[in-house]
């Protein structure tokens, strides 16, 4: 066996050192969606609570590993994001930004975190307020979450991406709301947040994906969206973009110097994930950036926007998809949500009532197994029987 194939071998998720980390990163992404999920009250400035998701991922990874024999590369895999109401996503705005949230904000929360390159991501919807969610705004966010709910049950081995992107769509229309375009889910792997295996949000003649079947020991972060609008989103203002990617297969010799020096700063810290300009010299980041984005050498992650008086929810979770079934490893629990629509249609109950777990054939020898499947079990049956329970507390 050559190198490459020990060390690809050695990323799968057959190794029980890989699935650790996964669930490491998982627990402090989860934590960290914990914090700042508490912080979305009226009156808070959005740049502070995004640098306190980031800064709590960063304190925890840093944490994490200091004695290894090797380096281990670990913190931020995707900067804190929180988008209101209309804005679709990537609103993760500069220090100098005065933004804050107001009562009754509908605000979509996107982060991520790595150790050793092993991406853990997830994004949740919470509305600023006490009480129940009701109207619209607990359509669409019921709408996001059953369609997640339905994707987790659809992402296993021998299914293919084209079985979820029509699943979810026909959930979304059940609440009478759309599924956002331009959305890909993806496969993850080692330092690679866009892997080449995707799932189409919307199928339509613009975007096309290759056809591909979900394999045993692979990880992928399934990313939905949800809008009471159209669900064709526009870019309104390109300043409004802080979030960017270091394309590493492009090169340019940069004319600026400030330019030369912003690259070569992000090159040395923020080499392959996505990074915010926060984390640059504010003024100078600002100029470099534009002729970095202008020829190529960064892909820009714009903030989108749905018509104003559009609710826009987000739910993404990262899934392992391990030998004795999915493993769902970053989540939070919903608000109490009050739809106006409920799900009649048997094809959805039908996927909602699927189980997560692989049954093994005969007895088994794990008995520990057997207790964590039956806990999948109960949630699931709720689910089939309940499906609302499935789009108002969360899911699995």
């Amino acid at each position: 066996m050559s190198d490459d194939e020990r060390e690809e071998k050695e990323l799968d998720l057959t190794s029980s050192e890989v699935v650790t980390k996964y669930k490491s990163a998982s627990e402090i992404v989860n934590k960290a969606l914990q914090l700042v999920v508490k912080e979305c009250k009226a009156k808070a400035k959005i740049v502070d609570i995004c640098e306190m998701g980031d800064a709590f991922i960063r304190e925890q990874t840093c944490n994490m590993y200091k004695n290894a024999k090797k380096k281990i590369e670990r913190g931020v895999a995707f900067p804190s994001c929180l988008s209101v109401n209309n804005t679709v996503c990537h609103f993760s705005p500069l220090a100098s930004d005065t933004s804050e949230l107001e009562e009754g904000d509908m605000v979509k929360i996107d982060m991520g975190c790595h150790i050793d390159g092993l991406i853990a991501v997830v994004a949740h919807t919470h509305v600023v307020k006490d009480g129940p969610v009701s109207g619209r705004q607990a359509d669409v966010i019921a709408a996001a979450n059953t369609a997640a709910e339905v994707a987790l049950r659809l992402v296993r081995p021998g299914k293919k991406n084209k079985d979820v992107t029509e699943a979810i769509q026909k959930v979304a229309a059940a609440y009478d709301c759309k599924i956002v375009e331009g959305v890909l889910s993806h496969q993850l792997k080692q330092f690679v947040i866009d892997g080449n295996k995707v799932v189409l949000s919307v199928s339509n003649p613009d975007t096309r994906v290759d056809d591909a079947e979900f394999e045993e020991n692979e990880v992928y972060a399934v990313d939905i969206v949800a809008s009471t609008g159209e669900g064709k989103p526009k870019l309104l203002d390109e300043k409004q973009t802080t979030i960017y990617k270091r394309a590493v297969d492009k090169n340019y010799h940069l004319k600026m110097k400030t330019s030369r020096f912003i690259f070569s700063e992000i090159n040395q810290k923020f080499p392959i994930l996505p990074f915010t300009a926060r984390a640059l010299e504010e003024k100078r980041a600002r100029l470099g950036l534009v002729e970095c984005v202008n020829h190529d050498l960064l892909q820009p992650y714009p903030v989108l926007h749905e018509r104003p008086g559009d609710y826009v929810a987000h739910i993404k979770f990262t899934v392992l998809l391990m030998p004795n079934g999915s493993d769902r490893i970053t989540s939070h629990p919903l608000q109490e949500l009050q739809p106006t629509k409920a799900i009649d249609d048997p094809e959805i109950k039908a996927w909602l009532a699927l189980g997560t777990k692989t049954k093994k054939k005969g007895g088994g020898k794990k008995k520990k197994g057997k207790k964590g499947d039956k806990a999948v079990e109960l949630t699931e049956s709720e689910a089939g029987a309940e499906p609302m329970d499935a789009s108002a507390n969360g899911g699995s």
